[in-house]
């Protein structure tokens, strides 16, 4: 079985998912990758469709004072297009948006984007960044601040946007029926209540890492690091590789 629960605080029980239209939408190319490219691999061998919406254009991502923002864009948009491929989606089932990166910020313009992706796509899960995730001092870390936005845009397009009709006319005039989602999977590095079992794809979310190599200079400084998370938290949900996540199933 792919997918597992587990519930420390015993407040919460979940069924298992298995969804047959699942959208990850994300601040950058390899963001998803990196936090849920396992749990996409699993739904996708389940026979879901996996899509992917990207809301930047990813051309601030580099460390080389000689790189072209124009061309560093069109290679990350070609390195997610391979790990789509990678955990068994299609490389055209993304959409870019094409945001400028290091300025996304939750605009009306933001949430009806992304509304429109949803009524299209109609997904069953949407997962995404918890927009809650600030910084960790445990970690050592800030999170980006279009992770945030993306994160807390999407939020606002799933519920209620996404749903009413009556909300963003101009695309219900335009064929985009409302659409409900039924659960959304945040992303959270210290907080969970959902653990995805990632045993048997951890190779393909690997791989898809790979593909993103503007990004990931030292693979296999990343590789170990993500085989440790995994097995980490693989101990608290009793497996041997987990994603984890905060899961909200909608109602109202």
């Amino acid at each position: 079985m792919p997918c597992a629960t587990i519930d420390p605080m015993q407040s919460n029980n979940f069924s298992e998912l298995r969804p047959k239209i699942v959208l990850g939408v994300a601040a950058h190319p390899d963001d998803l990758d990196f936090g849920s490219a396992g749990t996409m691999a699993a739904f996708a061998a389940q026979g879901a469709q996996v899509h992917y919406l990207i809301l930047t254009d990813g051309s601030k991502g580099s460390a080389d004072y000689k790189a072209s923002p124009i061309e560093l864009a069109k290679t990350r948009e070609a390195e997610q297009r391979a790990a789509l491929k990678v955990i068994g989606s299609s490389e055209k089932n993304v959409e870019f948006l094409g945001y400028p990166d290091g300025e996304l910020e939750v605009t009306l313009d933001l949430k009806r984007d992304i509304v429109r992706s949803i009524r299209k796509i109609r997904p069953d899960v949407v997962v995404t960044m918890d927009p809650s995730v600030l910084y960790s001092p445990k970690r050592g870390f800030i999170n980006h601040p279009d992770h945030r936005a993306a994160g807390q845009a999407t939020l606002d397009a799933v519920f209620p946007l996404a749903r009413d009709h009556m909300s963003f006319p101009d695309l219900f005039a335009k064929g985009y029926k409302p659409h409900k989602v039924k659960t959304i999977l945040l992303t959270n590095f210290e907080q969970h209540n959902y653990y995805v079992d990632i045993s048997g794809v951890i190779d393909k979310k690997i791989s898809a890492l790979k593909a993103h190599a503007s990004q990931v200079p030292d693979i296999d400084l990343v590789e170990e690091r993500i085989k440790q998370w995994s097995a980490s938290l693989g101990e608290e949900a009793g497996l041997k590789n987990a994603e984890a996540f905060m899961r909200i199933d909608i109602g109202g």
